[in-house]
Order: C-alpha cells, then structure tokens, then sequence
C-alpha cells in the first residue's frame, strides 16, 4: 500500500493554502475520531450489506456477456456503489483506519467488466431492454455517475499502487470527451469536479478542459424544459452570470465545486469570484442555522431569499456534505476562514446529527422542528419516504449514508493546511500532524469543552508561523504561547482557550417562519428542545424569555408552556389570563437528538409574548 502526501480529496495545483493528506494528519480520538471508528466499523460494511440486499452491486454482475435481465433501483444508483469504494479507499488508505482491500479488489473488478470496449460504463442504460445512451440528460444520471466513478479512482490513486480502477476511470473519461466535445452536459452536476481531480492525478489536460466546457455550457436553457424549470439543473443562468446558489441544492453545490475547481487550474480569477459570491449570498440569506441547505422538499431546491421554514426544511444530508466541499475549496483557494467557520458548522449539526451512534441508520433530510413524534423505521426494509424521522436504515434514495462515509473516512484531511510561511489549523479534533516542517499533537475534548492543547514534537529549524482559527462566534477567545513567526523547539507548547458559554440566537426578521423565536447555541453547536426531556409533552407551547441569561450546565432556559384551549380559529390577539409557566426548559445539542426514542424536537424557541 502506498499512501503519499498528497492522500487527499482535493488537491489543487494553486492556491492560497496546500491540503495535507492522510498521513500528514491522523485523528487519535475524541469526538471525530469516535464518528470515524464507527464510519470505518459499521457504516461501510452497513452500506455494503444494504447495497447486496437491494441488489445494487448485483447490478455489475456478469449474465452472458450483457449483465442482469433486471436492474435493480434507480437510475443512479451505481454512484452509490462507487462512493462506497471511495469511502473503502481513504479508509484503507489512512493510518489506523479498517483494511477494505480485499473487498475494493472484488468491487472494482465487477464494475471493470461491464465497461464497454468504448469505455461507456453505466448499468441502466444501453443494454437490451433499456434507454440508449444518453437518451435523457436530464435525469439519466449517467455523467453524474461517470463523475462519482472517477472520484473513487482519485482516491484509490492516492491510497493504492493498484491500478485498476483508474484505468476504469481513464477510459470512462476519454470516451466522455469524445463523446461531449461539442455540445451536452448532464442534468445533475458532478463529472465537473471529478474530471478536474482526474486531471490533478493523470496531468491529462483534456479532462481539465471538458470539465471547463461543461461548466460554460450550463446555465443556456438547452436541456429539455422541465415542471421544475431550468433553476432546478442550474440551465437558466451561465455560471459567471448568477447572482446565488439557486435550484436543486446538492446539483447547485456539486455544480460550485466543480466551476472553483475549473477556475483554480486554469486562473480564472473571474469565475471564482463569481462563485464565492454566489456561496456568500446563500449563506447570508438561504441557510438554516445548522448550516443545512434546501427549503423546498418537492425538487429538494433552495427556497427564495430568507424562506427558511423549520418545520419544512429539507436540508438534505449530501446537500451538508457538499456545502463542506466547496467551503473547503474556497478556503484553500483564498485563504479565508469564514470558510473554515461554515465547515464547522455544517459538520457539528448536519454530519454529527445524520447518522445514528451505531452508525447503522441515517437522516436524509433534517428538519428543526418535528412536530409530531417520530416512528421507527421497519429495521429490514427500504423507506420510500426522505423526511420526518427518525434515522432509517435505508432508503429508496441512499445517496447520503455512503456520500457519509466518504467524508469521515477522509475527515483528517480537512483538518489542517500548510503554505510558504506555515501550519494552519481550522477545525480542532484530537490528531497528529506530520509535516516536513512542523510536527505537533493537537489534543482536546471539543466541543466538550473550549480548551485545545498543541504540543510540538519536531521542526526542520527554519522559522514558522502556526495559526489558529478562532471561530467567529469565540468573542474573548485566548492564547497562551507564542504564535508568531519562529523556529518552533519540540516540547513548545500553545493553549487555545474558546469560551464555551450558551448564547441567545435571533434571526433576522425577514425570516418570517422564525419572527418572534430564539435559538441557543453553545460553542459550535445548535441546542435544541427535544420533549424526551420536557415536563410538558407538547414543544409547541413552548414559551421563553431570551431577556433571561441560560443556564449554562446543564444548558436550560427560562420559560414554560401556554395552556393553550382547542380553538377552531388558531389565532388570537391576547392571552386571557397570564400564561402557566414551568421553569428551566431543557437543551441539547441537535446532533443528539432523536437517539432516546420517539419524540418531538425543535430548534427554534417562541419567546414570551408571541
């Protein structure tokens, strides 16, 4: 096995900051090093038991020469086959995680004999009994699943002196720009991005340049029009032209991750900036306080500027996964830690809170507000529904449990960046960090606690700078030790001290579903009231007074319930006597809840008088 530097999922050839790859950091423990045990564990064996079962790797098997009579699933699923062999490579690939090669031999194998001479490689088309090729751009998901086939080959390249599968990839790639040289492009973005990291592995530049023809090509109104409209493919505005990420949200992300990727290589100053304001503009009026996207289950699509429903949201788990890829993108391509500030956002409430503590059921969708008690899932059988909750094990659509495990199997490596003066950490997880210039033990219990510990355990003697990325929320943070540029001795310590304090959050007003609620937040978790811990079953009638400090351990805040008669008009102008009230409400962190049992949860609380 054969693991170098550059075992990363992004490894661009510019910009402001360099990734460091697997071996260059390893998570030791704590909160992530915990999510990562059970990812490495259970949810990839999970995934791979589930993906047999429903026969989605029974896909790729061989009949006479023309595969199965049947296909089994929806037209996309062979991209979860190929998420799972990437979640198997990074986590064979990085130090101490689960050995997976056996099981990646036999995987790539099977998806090496379908591939047609040409190098068209897809399961539910173009063989006997089903659609051409390419004959529906707009949901046949074919380059969608081409793209997540050539990730998985990025990752197998970087963790493995195997070979295989990228040839798979190389050919699959080569008959796309053949095929694609003048015209099309696929309804649901993803063969963007991967035929830029294709291109950053093989230093093929053609794979470079259709990922930029697809990107221009979008946003023309070409593919067929649709109830949806040309929003939901990103086809009715040219990427350079948009104002805000718009549309089917994991399309929108996928397709930003792809148009950074394009303008990092090629220097497209103008391109980035486009999509940095575009990211900026969502985060500023399109995103839930989680940092979850998507408002609208019908197309799975972000809403209209401030429409942020909670008990409507969507925000669907890979839709987290991808807003962490392209944060991560902009971080390493402008050096800014908002960025690293929306990472860790999105994977303390979304990551954390999608899969279960065994790691065998997963959240599709991620509501803020569930009101009515959520029922178990049958433990063996397919959910045909995304939302309500709770975690299933399963779904019609499991595009998020292996978009997941992907994730957390590379976690370490979006962890920490390098460039010309230093080390940069941005998210503070218990690891080692390895590099030709500075080696140091990160150590804490965060989020538990604020306190992050760095001890340095070698230098190559030439001056350093080590910065640390104070989150935007950590007003009166401290530093002990020299952080400044220096030649740093082992044995050297500095002491990051976060304030982990409960705050009141509030949103802005032209949140209309939310006017008159507050949120608490603790360090870099959303809190929430789940009614498991509630005297009064029914969060509803929830009222509280965010004038009043909370209670920091536990976390509770002031307030009670309104005894509320059945009405058959549901407005009223004024309380008729003074309101019940019961003291001290409960919190969580949101990632916690629904794992006690059946219940009702929600983030944001009506304050007193509203």
């Amino acid at each position: 096995m054969v693991v170098g530097s550059g075992a990363s999922p992004v490894v661009p050839s510019r910009g402001a900051l360099r990734p460091l790859g697997l071996r260059e950091v390893r998570i030791t423990g704590g909160f992530w090093g915990d999510r990562q045990r059970v990812n490495g564990t259970a949810s990839i064996d999970h995934c791979r038991t589930w993906m047999d079962k429903v026969g989605w790797t029974g896909n790729f098997a061989i009949d006479d020469g023309v595969g199965p009579v049947e296909h089994r699933g929806r037209e996309f699923v062979d991209s979860e086959v190929y998420k799972l062999i990437e979640a198997m490579s990074w986590e064979t690939g990085r130090p101490g995680g689960e050995d997976h090669e056996a099981e990646l031999v036999e995987l790539v194998a099977m998806v090496a004999a379908v591939q047609q001479p040409d190098g068209y490689l897809n399961t539910a088309y173009g063989r006997p009994g089903q659609g051409a090729r390419y004959s529906d751009l707009n949901f046949g998901h074919e380059l969608y699943c081409i793209g997540h086939l050539l990730q998985a080959a990025v990752a197998r390249a970087r963790t493995s002196d195997e070979p295989t599968l990228v040839d798979v990839a190389r050919r699959a790639a080569d008959h796309i720009c053949e095929t694609f040289t003048d015209e099309g492009f696929c309804g649901h973005p993803e063969i963007e991005v991967a035929l830029v990291e294709l291109f950053r592995v093989t230093g093929e530049r053609r794979y470079l340049d259709q990922a930029a023809r697809f990107v221009e090509r979008r946003g023309h109104r070409t593919l067929p029009e649709h109830e949806f409209g040309w929003s939901y493919f990103l086809d009715d505005v040219p990427v350079r032209e948009a104002t805000v990420l718009r549309g089917h949200a994991v399309r929108a992300l996928y397709l930003a991750c792809g148009a950074v990727d394009v303008a990092v290589e090629t220097g497209d100053d103008e391109l980035l900036a486009a999509v940095a304001r575009q990211f900026d503009r969502a985060l500023a009026r399109r995103t839930y306080l989680t940092g979850g996207v998507g408002s609208r289950h019908l197309d799975e699509s972000f809403g209209d500027d401030f429409v942020l429903p909670s008990d409507r949201a969507y925000s669907e788990t890979c839709a987290g996964v991808a807003t962490v890829m392209l944060a991560w993108r902009l971080l390493l391509a402008t050096g800014e830690s908002r960025y690293a500030d929306v990472i860790e956002r999105v994977l303390y409430n979304v990551i954390a809170t999608a899969v279960a503590d065994d790691g065998r059921a997963f959240f599709y969708a991620h509501t803020l507000h569930q009101r009515v008690p959520t029922e178990p899932p049958a433990p063996d059988k397919e959910q045909l529904r995304f939302g309500g909750g709770p975690r299933a094990p399963w779904f019609e659509v499991s595009c998020c449990l292996p978009n997941v495990a992907r994730l957390l199997a590379g976690l370490s490596t979006y962890l920490v960046t390098e460039d010309d003066d230093g080390v940069q950490v941005h998210q503070y997880a218990s690891c080692d960090v390895e590099t030709s210039r500075l080696s140091f033990q990160l150590r804490t219990n965060y989020p538990d606690d604020g306190d992050v510990l760095i001890r340095v355990t070698a230098s190559d003697g030439r001056p350093c700078t080590l910065s640390l990325r104070v989150p935007a929320w950590a007003a009166g943070a401290t530093v002990e030790g020299d952080l400044s540029r220096r030649v740093f001795q082992p044995g050297d310590e500095i002491r990051l001290r976060l304030p982990m304090r409960p705050r009141w959050t509030v949103a802005d007003p032209r949140i209309d579903a939310v006017r008159g609620c507050a949120a608490v937040e603790l360090g870099p978790l959303v809190l929430c009231a789940e009614s498991t811990d509630q005297v009064h079953p029914d969060l509803d009638l929830l009222r509280v007074d965010p004038t009043v400090a909370v209670n920091a351990a536990p976390v509770s805040v002031s307030g009670g319930f309104v005894a509320s008669p059945d009405e058959p008009w549901p407005y009223r102008t004024a309380f008729e006597e003074p309101p019940a009230t019961v003291d001290g409400v409960p919190l969580i962190p949101y990632h916690r809840w629904a794992r006690r049992g059946s219940s009702t949860m929600r983030v944001w609380l009506p304050t007193a008088g509203h």
